[in-house]
């Protein structure tokens, strides 16, 4: 068997090459699909099946594309609404490939459409293949297909019933391999670990320790995180399919006029100390450094004019890249730093030594930006939470009267989060470098609001 995972970090997202003899299948694949053309050409296979697990919510999926250039079908549950031709599997379907036999079980709960693959070969152990089903550490999410009929919990009864019956009856050395890991938002405690077995999930995941249907549907309902809006956007693109990358139009070079009058939203690619120093006012800050697609999802609406600002061409291809990625599709145009010739905005970069000082002598306004849950498990005195999703709705919240200092975890958010301060007005905002985590290792007090107690580090 040749096998390969392909894990994307900035999506947290995981796709799979497998193969056998002359065939090979990809499973989940990622918008931009020549890393799997590549393998199937180094290992003198054909790929044969480009399997979905469902219709994925984080991401555009590149399954048109691949089918175009191979020839290959396209699988997906018998639940699923597609418009392009696909083989539609049912519970106990089986494709061979090779010598492995894919063997599929419906599995509902995140979506009504998802399956879970098995990969059969004699000698080795079984490969389990359970998209959003089963993390590790975690199962998927149910909340996200509202607009598909179906509210959390029944979802949430789908899933259980798919984890009891299907997949936990499967033996404990059977191999592990999800569609997600930590920061994906189809989770809420995945697990940095990019696979695992079925036995230690059974020891250590929450979602699978013996519990009555109820008490497992209030679990994995409470305390998701947001969604973001082009969650349902994108899972509808991926049922309809979506457009080569090498077929979208690419943006143009714009000039400092063009840049400064531009109708829609200026993304600074950059990282926070070099937006900090200086940027194009009116931008926003979502550097690739981070989780910049998700984030350019979640706060660029689909559909938007996007214009790139960006310290060198690489950068601007890899923009352009990961915003198709989340199916935004409008890059109209871009310009380098260096060719700028306007007048630039700062944004001051502040340690959490100097924070720390200002709040021994007075009251600051002081904005932590992380999603409720990190905020609740630990955070600097004195903040207030709004998670970046909403700030730019809660604005109300604080005085842009006032000098705010912004706090995140590693300062990546929080520089989004001064960017959306700067366009709604805020003249005087501080940027805490090294976030909460910084905060912690400098040894400076926190407080727990699960506790409600101040606690030493």
């Amino acid at each position: 068997m040749k096998f390969k995972q392909f894990y994307l970090g900035c999506l947290a997202h995981a796709s799979y090459y497998i193969g056998s003899e002359g065939e090979a299948a990809i499973i989940d694949p990622q918008r931009d699909v020549q890393q799997y053309l590549d393998e199937a050409e180094a290992n003198n296979q054909k790929i044969k099946y480009i399997i979905e697990t469902h219709s994925h919510a984080d991401f555009v999926s590149g399954h048109l594309e691949l089918a175009e250039k191979t020839g290959a079908e396209i699988v997906f549950g018998q639940r699923a609404k597609t418009t392009f031709p696909t083989h539609l599997v049912n519970d106990g379907d089986v494709l061979p490939l090779g010598k492995i036999n894919l063997k599929f079980l419906e599995t509902p709960g995140h979506t009504p459409e998802g399956i879970t693959i098995l990969a059969e070969v004699e000698g080795e152990p079984l490969k389990m293949f359970t998209g959003d089903t089963l993390f590790i550490g975690d199962v998927g999410r149910p909340d996200l297909v509202g607009s598909k009929g179906f509210s959390a919990e029944q979802m949430g009864a789908m899933l259980f019933d798919s984890l009891q019956e299907k997949i936990l009856p499967l033996p404990d050395e059977t191999e592990v391999y999800p569609s997600h890991g930590a920061g994906s938002l189809c989770g809420k405690s995945l697990s940095k670990e990019t696979w695992s077995t079925l036995g230690e999930q059974k020891k250590v995941n929450y979602a699978l320790k013996p519990m009555s249907k109820d008490e497992f549907i209030q679990v994995v309902t409470a305390n998701q995180p947001e969604v973001p809006a082009y969650f349902p956007v994108s899972a509808t693109q991926n049922l309809k399919g979506s457009l080569a990358l090498d077929k979208l139009p690419k943006p143009t070079n714009l000039s400092t006029e063009e840049v400064e009058k531009f109708d829609g939203v200026v993304v600074d690619l950059r990282q926070n100390f070099e937006f900090g120093a200086a940027h194009i006012p009116n931008s926003i800050n979502i550097g690739l450094s981070g989780q910049f697609a998700s984030w350019a999802g979640t706060l660029i609406p689909i559909g938007t004019p996007v214009a790139l600002v960006a310290e060198n061409l690489k950068e601007v291809d890899e923009g352009f890249m990961r915003l198709a990625r989340v199916g935004i599709e409008t890059v109209k145009g871009f310009i380098l730093i260096s060719e700028f010739t306007g007048k630039t905005r700062s944004i001051e970069q502040i340690s959490v030594e100097k924070v720390n000082e200002l709040l021994q002598e007075n009251e600051i306004q002081f904005v932590d930006v992380r999603r409720v849950p990190e905020f609740n498990t630990g955070h600097a005195p004195k903040t207030i939470n709004i998670p970046l999703d909403k700030l730019s709705m809660e604005l109300e919240k604080i005085d842009p009267s006032k000098p705010t200092y912004l706090i995140c975890q590693s300062g990546f958010r929080s520089s989004v989060g001064t960017s959306i301060l700067e366009n709604a007005g805020f003249e005087t905002i501080y940027n805490v470098t090294g976030g909460t985590k910084a905060w912690i290792e400098a040894g400076l007090e926190t407080e727990s609001s699960l506790t409600a107690c101040a606690s030493s580090k």
